[in-house]
């Protein structure tokens, strides 16, 4: 699917440069194969992992802690007092609650997770493309497209920017 998607959007700009007689020239990347092989990609692995495993000992504690007292409510609650039974309740949900705030907090969308991913990984993603943008200037690269997942454009000439020329013209027909 995402070879084929690839080969989609270059045969597209491939097309759209020859109406226009120019041959552009076109790359691509597998970031993902260029971060397995980095050892400081590998080492910020490491960090990220060692952190993701510390957490989920935290979690898990948490969880064995909850089961443990659920199993030790479900065989008194026949025999507790309504006023025992609530607050036990309670305690339960009020851990449930602490469990999936620690969860969402370490690995939820804006977590810790993903602030330590960006702060280990972005260097060395900025290095990759620095590279990359460097080869592309000298190699005469017009667009160059990272396989690794989503198709992701990494590199585009310049003089390929319709940017201005649009922003022109919608502001020539808005009046």
């Amino acid at each position: 699917m995402k070879t084929t998607l690839l080969l989609l959007c270059s045969l597209l700009m491939a097309a759209a440069v020859q109406t226009s007689n120019a041959q552009a020239k076109i790359g691509w990347i597998n970031s993902a194969a260029i971060m397995d092989k980095l050892p400081e990609a590998q080492d910020a692995q490491r960090q990220i992992d060692n952190t993701v495993s510390q957490w989920q000992s935290e979690l898990a504690k948490m969880q064995n802690e909850w089961q443990l007292k659920y199993e030790e409510y479900d065989k008194k609650k026949l025999i507790l007092t309504d006023q025992l039974r609530a607050q036990t309740e309670k305690e339960l949900q009020d851990l449930d609650k602490k469990i999936a705030d620690y969860r969402n907090k370490k690995f939820g969308q804006n977590g810790e997770l993903f602030a330590k991913q960006n702060e280990l990984m972005k260097p060395v993603q900025n290095k990759i493309f620095k590279v990359l943008e460097d080869i592309a200037k000298e190699d005469n690269y017009d667009y160059v497209f990272d396989k690794s997942g989503d198709i992701l454009l990494m590199y585009t000439n310049d003089k390929y920017d319709l940017t201005g020329k649009v922003f022109e013209r919608m502001t020539t027909f808005n009046k």
